[in-house]
């Protein structure tokens, strides 16, 4: 519509139309592609946080597996429990049981019982000041604890896979 008003004037000035885009249509266009991607940045705000949690789980799942099976190896004659992550990486009764520790920037994972204490074999806090220590666990079952590294006052929660609440859904991750 606004081209051919433009070129009805510029026919009655004996004027030659030059060809182009108006300011108008380039401000729409750039509208319109300002609202786009607005909507893409908003509908993949959450993704980021869900995906971080998603590792977190699945980090945290591992470990509870890998515990479960180095307790339960038919080469464990005694049924120890773990009491560091380099027992579940190592070759002891027929390891390894985790192949690598988890390692990630939003979280870290560590495993700990009440027979060995805080041991220290915190996974992906290596470099990270202010690590709390690990919690003893009250039974004598190794437990697999998940900490927050963006939470303002980390601490660490026991990773319960049956629970809605398993340390891996911090308002951080």
């Amino acid at each position: 519509m606004i081209r051919h008003i433009r070129e009805t004037v510029a026919r009655r000035r004996g004027v030659e139309l030059e060809s182009g885009f108006t300011l108008i249509e380039l401000l729409i266009v750039i509208v319109v592609l300002g609202i786009l991607a607005a909507t893409v940045v908003f509908a993949l705000s959450g993704v980021t946080s869900q995906s971080a949690t998603a590792a977190c789980q699945s980090d945290a799942k591992s470990y509870e597996v890998a515990v479960s099976a180095y307790a339960d190896s038919p080469t464990n004659t005694t049924n120890a429990q773990p009491t560091t992550t380099s027992q579940l990486t190592g070759t002891a009764f027929g390891g390894p049981f985790l192949h690598t520790a988890a390692n990630n920037t939003a979280y870290a994972i560590a495993i700990a019982n009440s027979t060995a204490g805080d041991t220290g074999a915190a996974s992906g806090v290596n470099n990270w000041t202010g690590t709390p220590a690990l919690p003893t666990p009250s039974t004598t079952a190794t437990q697999v604890y998940v900490l927050d590294k963006e939470d303002a006052t980390p601490a660490w929660v026991a990773y319960d896979s049956e629970s809605a609440t398993n340390g891996c859904n911090s308002k951080n991750l």
